[in-house]
């Protein structure tokens, strides 16, 4: 997330804005033009979702060329310890090819049999669509299923979605 925080830090002074880090954060999870549609209600803004989008994803992949992302250790260490006991999939609101390469970049991929992103579902977070694809994929009941989550939309989804939800930013 704070690669994600970072890439729109750049997309709001290029436009003459700054993001508040306690707003960008009660957005974790939800794709980047929904994000833009509240940016612009937030600041008066005409911001068009879909280039802004595009923007935040270059922005993003430029800062990875340069930096790595950072894992969060204990989520890692949640992956591994349940791998081959339980079936797993990650649920996110980023674009897929975005996810692919942030679960790539830190040696998650083989960890995961389903990865539903935001073109794969029509109501993102805090809906719980991308959960209960999920869920679905992995052909088990919601109520059978954990959601860890950084954020209060994800977290809300889980809910919704009568999953048990899982805050891991008590455990970071």
């Amino acid at each position: 997330m704070p690669t994600h925080y970072k890439a729109w830090c750049t997309i709001a002074a290029s436009n003459g804005f700054s993001l508040d880090e306690d707003f960008y954060y009660s957005m974790a999870g939800i794709p980047a033009e929904k994000v833009v549609h509240v940016i612009n209600e937030k600041y008066s803004l005409s911001l068009s979702p879909a280039d802004i989008s595009k923007q935040k994803a270059e922005a993003f992949l430029e800062i990875v060329k340069t930096t790595s992302i950072k894992a969060i250790d204990p989520v890692v260490q949640i992956v591994k310890d349940y791998y081959g006991k339980l079936p797993m999939a990650l649920g996110t609101g980023s674009r897929k090819a975005i996810a692919k390469m942030t679960i790539d970049s830190i040696g998650l991929t083989p960890y995961f049999e389903i990865l539903v992103a935001a073109e794969d579902v029509v109501h993102h977070k805090p809906y719980p669509d991308t959960f209960l694809r999920c869920a679905e994929l992995l052909k088990i009941e919601p109520e059978y299923c954990m959601v860890f989550e950084d954020g209060e939309p994800g977290l809300d989804a889980a809910k919704r979605a009568g999953m048990v939800p899982v805050d891991i930013r008590k455990i970071i």
